[in-house]
C-alpha cells in the first residue's frame, strides 16, 4: 500500500515540484493550498487537490480523513516585506495556520500513530544577523523581521507538540530557493523578479547598495531533503540548514542573470527594505551527517536551468 503524503502549499513553487517527487517515488498525494500565491495548473494532475485555505476548520477535518502517513507543511506568508507591512496577517497564516494543520495531525492520529510533519523554516530570517558565517543551526534565534518571528514560534511550537503529544517531525531551515516556476510577481523571489525584467527588458530595482548576500539552492536540491526528512528516524528532527553555504550579492547575482539574458540596463537603487538582511549563508553539514543530504546543482548550472524555464511559455 502507497504511503500518503499530504503537502500543504502544493501549488507553490516548491510545494509543486515536491508534490511530482512525491509522485514519482510512488506516493499518494494530497495537496492543500487556497491558490492565494500557488498556480492550480502546477500541480500535478496525479494528485488530489483541496482548494482550501490552512487557516479553515476544513483542513482539520480533511487531515482527519486523509490520515496522511507525512504532511509536509510548506503553506505560509513568506514575504518579509508584507510581514513588515502587516505583521498581524503574518502570524495569522503562519502561526494560527501551523497550529491548525497540527491540530488536524493531532486529530488524525491512531493506534498511537500520528503523521510525521516536516515543515519549511527560514534559513536566513530565524537567525537574523548572524555573528559568524556560514551560520549553524546552534546559532541564536534573534529574528529582525515579523516573517521570521513567525517561523522561529512555529518550531517552538513543534517541539511542545513532541513534548505534549509525541509530534515526529523535522524542521528544514531553508535558504534562498530559485528554480523554475517561482513567482516573479511577489515580493519574495529575487531570482523570478530580475529575470522576468531581464527578458523583457524592464527595468531592475536593487534594495540597497548590492552588497547584500545570500545563499542560493536549487529547487530540486531543496525537494531532496524533504524528501529525506520524510522518511527519517524519528529522532530526526533538526533543525536542519538546506542551502549551499555559498553567498552572492545582489549585484553578482544581476550580473551573472544579465550575462545569460543580454541584459544591458543599469539596475536601478532604491533604499533598502526593513527587515531584510545583510549576509547570510548556512552551513548544511548537520543535514549531510543526519539525512544524507548535500546540495548537487551548482549556482551556475541552475540560473541558466531557470532562465531556460522562463524564456519557455507555461
Amino acid at each position: 500500500m502507497p504511503r500518503t503524503s499530504l503537502v500543504t502549499g502544493g501549488a507553490g513553487f516548491i510545494g509543486s515540484h515536491l508534490v511530482d517527487r512525491l509522485l514519482e517515488i510512488g506516493d499518494r498525494v494530497v495537496v492543500v493550498d487556497n491558490l492565494s500565491a500557488g498556480r492550480r495548473e502546477h500541480v500535478n494532475r496525479a494528485a488530489e487537490f483541496h482548494e482550501v485555505d490552512i487557516r479553515s476548520p476544513g483542513v482539520r477535518d480533511l487531515v482527519r480523513s486523509v490520515s496522511p502517513d507525512v504532511v509536509f507543511h510548506l503553506a505560509a506568508q513568506m514575504s518579509v516585506a508584507v510581514s513588515a507591512r502587516e505583521p498581524v496577517l503574518d502570524a495569522d497564516i503562519n502561526v494560527l495556520g501551523t497550529l491548525n494543520v497540527l491540530e488536524g495531525v493531532r486529530g488524525a492520529s491512531s493506534d498511537g500513530r500520528m503523521a510525521r510533519v516536516v515543515f519549511a523554516s527560514s534559513g536566513g530570517a530565524v537567525y537574523g544577523e548572524p555573528d559568524s558565517l556560514p551560520a549553524l543551526e546552534t546559532h541564536p534565534c534573534r529574528p529582525v523581521s515579523p516573517y521570521g518571528a513567525s517561523k522561529a514560534a512555529c518550531e517552538t511550537y513543534l517541539g511542545t507538540y513532541r513534548f505534549v503529544y509525541g509530534l515526529d517531525y523535522s524542521i528544514l531551515r531553508l535558504a534562498n530557493v530559485y528554480g523554475p516556476r517561482q513567482d516573479p510577481h511577489g515580493e519574495a523571489g529575487v531570482v523570478a523578479i530580475f529575470g522576468n525584467a531581464m527578458l523583457k527588458d524592464e527595468p531592475i530595482r536593487i534594495f540597497g547598495d548590492g552588497t547584500d548576500e545570500r545563499d542560493y539552492v536549487y529547487v530540486g536540491d531543496v525537494v531532496t531533503a524533504f524528501e529525506l526528512a520524510g522518511r527519517a528516524a524519528a529522532k530526526s528532527t533538526g533543525p536542519y540548514n538546506i542551502g549551499s553555504g555559498e553567498g552572492t550579492s545582489v549585484e553578482a547575482l544581476a550580473r551573472s542573470m544579465a550575462g545569460l539574458t543580454g541584459y544591458r540596463k543599469p539596475p536601478v537603487h532604491v533604499p533598502p527594505r526593513q527587515g531584510d538582511l545583510h549576509r547570510i549563508r548556512l552551513d548544511w553539514s548537520r543535514a549531510r551527517r543526519e539525512l544524507g543530504w548535500s546540495p548537487t546543482v551548482t549556482f551556475a548550472t541552475g540560473l541558466a536551468r531557470t532562465i531556460d524555464s522562463f524564456r519557455r511559455p507555461g
